[in-house]
């Protein structure tokens, strides 16, 4: 069974964090991104509208970390739970563009 994990989603970066490292010395990006979009669900149209955390590590985070606030992006990536024991889904954010 091959199984899938993929997330793109367009939003405004609302909040972004200074740059941490990991002990691995891996750069390591927190972000917060809202979306607002109108998606078909039975056969209607519905409002959708949501703010997501997110992170991004390595390359991607050298990127994000000169993000301004307001900037308009689309991210892809995965989701994940925010630590071990948390059940709080994150986005990680493998590349982004800006749009």
């Amino acid at each position: 069974m091959e199984s899938h994990n993929r997330i793109e989603l367009t939003g405004t970066v609302t909040a972004i964090e200074a740059v941490r490292y990991t002990p691995a010395g891996i750069p390591i990006v927190e972000l917060k991104l809202a979306h607002e979009s109108t998606q078909a669900e039975a056969g209607r149209n519905r409002l959708v509208a949501l703010e997501m955390m997110a992170l991004a590590a390595g390359e991607a985070a050298q990127r994000l970390a000169k993000c301004p606030l307001g900037a308009n992006v689309k991210a892809q990536g995965f989701l994940a739970h925010k630590g071990k024991s948390r059940v709080q889904l994150v986005m990680h954010i493998n590349a982004f563009e800006y749009i």
